[in-house]
């Protein structure tokens, strides 16, 4: 090994190690003194899960205390989301969510949960991108051709893991900047919903990448552009909606940690450090990178206020469009 080598690597040692140390010195008094409870509101398997489990071992070695996943599933994430909006702010019950936590209680008027006003912010972890998709037998190759078809009556519906998804928004708002009704399938999840397109039982769908990688690899799903502002650096060849001409239909997703309203300020500190320190880790940005996400990090206002604008955008959204809960 050469000396510059050792000398890089001893460096990074030392950083870790000091960065290890000043989250020791800053912990709070006490805390952690028994297990934490990482809820998530979907069931076992899907990305949050994932990610929760992934970031939820992570903090448990850097913590010394155990983190224990709890599946709080239903009513389109309202239940586990409730369960920790009404749980003790004392920093052993937290909720790893998506960004379906500020739709939620727009589509959903039985949610009893303000995500603005009623969760304390942690940390963003990741955003994904969303694109659109098509089956190979739906004969389109571009944004403009799909528009033609859905025009003449060829493509009349898209697959959606259910109403009030950033899918079926996605959806709502490219209809209106294309001009063409295309009517949203929902399903109970993503799972079925991709699984009925891959079969050719409905041209088309909006999507995360990770969920069908397979098929797009396989030519077995098209994509055909991705609704960010800018190019997926997964598929960097495929164009956004807007330099294809559909503007105001950027919808992405976001996975971010949260806790009880009223969390101490020194806890959100520490855990937003520690999540920040956990997402840049070699080998969970590997496993980030093979889910097709991208860390995002921050402080806590930075969350705050990501989901204070999502959650007043998607009002609108959803209120135009009459968006309602399955």
């Amino acid at each position: 090994m050469s000396i510059t080598r050792r000398r890089a690597l001893a460096a990074s040692a030392a950083l870790v190690a000091s960065s290890s140390w000043t989250l020791a010195q800053a912990q709070p008094a006490g805390w952690p003194a028994r297990p934490i409870t990482l809820v998530v509101a979907y069931p076992a398997g899907g990305d949050t899960d994932a990610l929760a489990r992934l970031v939820g071992e992570k903090l448990s070695a850097r913590i010394g205390q155990p983190v224990v996943v709890d599946n709080r599933a239903g009513a389109a994430g309202a239940i586990g989301t409730t369960y920790v909006s009404r749980a003790a702010a004392d920093g052993y019950t937290l909720l790893l969510a998506p960004n379906t936590v500020v739709i939620t209680p727009h589509v959903n008027t039985s949610a009893a949960y303000d995500p603005v006003g009623g969760l304390t912010p942690v940390a963003q972890l990741i955003s994904q991108s969303l694109f659109v998709m098509v089956h190979p037998g739906a004969g389109v190759n571009s944004m403009q051709e799909l528009v033609a078809a859905a025009k003449a009556g060829r493509i009349t519906s898209y697959a959606s893991p259910g109403n009030g998804s950033p899918m079926h928004i996605l959806g709502e708002l490219f209809n209106k900047s294309a001009g063409v009704s295309i009517t949203q399938v929902p399903y109970k999840g993503g799972a079925p919903a991709i699984a009925d397109v891959v079969a050719g039982h409905v041209p088309m769908m909006y999507m995360t990448l990770a969920p069908v990688a397979q098929y797009v690899n396989a030519g077995r799903l098209k994509v055909l552009a991705v609704a960010d502002p800018q190019r997926s650096p997964f598929l960097p060849n495929v164009p956004t909606l807007a330099e294809q001409g559909f503007r105001d239909a950027d919808v992405g997703a976001w996975q971010a940690l949260f806790a009880p309203r009223g969390l101490p300020s020194d806890l959100v500190r520490v855990l937003n450090q520690h999540v920040n320190e956990i997402i840049r880790l070699p080998d969970v940005a590997e496993r980030m990178k093979s889910l097709a996400q991208v860390a995002a990090g921050g402080d806590a206002a930075k969350l705050g206020t990501l989901a204070s604008q999502d959650y007043a955008r998607y009002g609108r959204v959803v209120k135009e469009f009459g968006i309602r809960a399955d």
